[in-house]
């Protein structure tokens, strides 16, 4: 059974994500390079760590979950970083959203420490993660998996074994694409709709109605028309996000028309200071 467990990254999904560990009967070490952060999670009974090092020393399994833009080779690679900590044998997750080199070069690097690795990026937002509603996009061993089940169910409700290492990645810019160009369609909707005398919520209502309801639509409409857009899932992440889909479909050789027009609003909505705020405030660039 897996019992002793590191997290490091508490943004804003992963915070969620280790309060909901501690409901279960692990012994929790967390390290952020926030220290306040970690303050709060050891209120609520986790162990902190000074470094990345001393998180992942002594772990069954180590959770690392940060955004691309955000990963500094020294917590990774460095000599206090997770791999000069980790013991062999131990499990490591990467939960963050990657780069399709970045999630090999980690793979690659636990092969030499003998560290078993699952490419397991998470789907969802802060309330997702609080609630344990998270979607989890496994690529690796099967079997590696299984014996993450029930520890993952502690803050995700969808655990979908994807393929093998990279996979999960792959998956995951999908995934991406296709919640950034939903929210860039229903903000424009909006804004369309308000320009031609209709309010936000008699939009919603008709929308909602008919053969393009979506849960995606529903929830950041609502949160539209309230105004509020408190950081849910941030928009400068979603941007990054596309920025990587937007590279691979490069590489590949091929052209994302959508892709790209959302890709600009969203670096606006950034240049504009939004970048803190949920990625529904999209909205307020379109409105200009």
């Amino acid at each position: 059974m897996l019992k002793n467990v590191g997290f490091l990254g508490l943004g804003t999904v992963g915070r969620h994500m280790a309060i909901n560990l501690l409901k279960g009967s692990y012994t929790l070490t967390v390290y952020d390079s926030d220290p306040e952060v970690v303050a709060e999670l050891v209120k609520q009974g986790a162990l902190g760590a000074g470094t990345p090092r001393e998180a992942a020393k002594g772990q069954d399994i180590v959770i690392y979950i940060r955004p691309e833009k955000e990963r500094l080779k020294p917590d990774i690679y460095g000599e206090d970083g997770i791999f000069a900590g980790i013991d062999p044998g131990t499990i490591l997750v990467d939960m963050g959203t990657h780069s399709l080199e970045s999630t090999k070069e980690m793979a690659e690097e636990a092969a030499k420490h003998r560290v078993m690795f699952l490419d397991a990026p998470v789907w969802g937002t802060k309330e997702h993660a609080a609630n344990g509603l998270l979607t989890i996009l496994a690529g690796g061993d099967p079997s590696l998996l299984g014996r993450c089940r029930e520890l993952f169910s502690f803050f995700g409700l969808n655990i979908i074994h994807v393929g093998s290492i990279g996979d999960a990645t792959r998956m995951k810019f999908v995934v991406n694409l296709v919640q950034a160009e939903l929210m860039e369609t229903l903000a424009e909707a909006i804004v369309f709709g308000e320009k031609m005398g209709f309010n936000v919520d008699k939009i919603l209502e008709v929308l909602d109605s008919g053969g393009v309801a979506s849960p995606l639509f529903h929830s950041k409409g609502r949160v539209i028309a309230r105004g509020d857009f408190t950081r849910n899932l941030a928009l400068k992440y979603v941007h990054e996000q596309l920025e990587l889909v937007l590279e691979k479909s490069q590489k590949l050789g091929l052209d994302l028309p959508a892709a790209m027009v959302a890709c600009k609003t969203y670096e606006q909505g950034v240049k504009d200071g939004r970048g803190e705020e949920d990625f529904s405030s999209v909205v307020k660039v379109l409105r200009k």
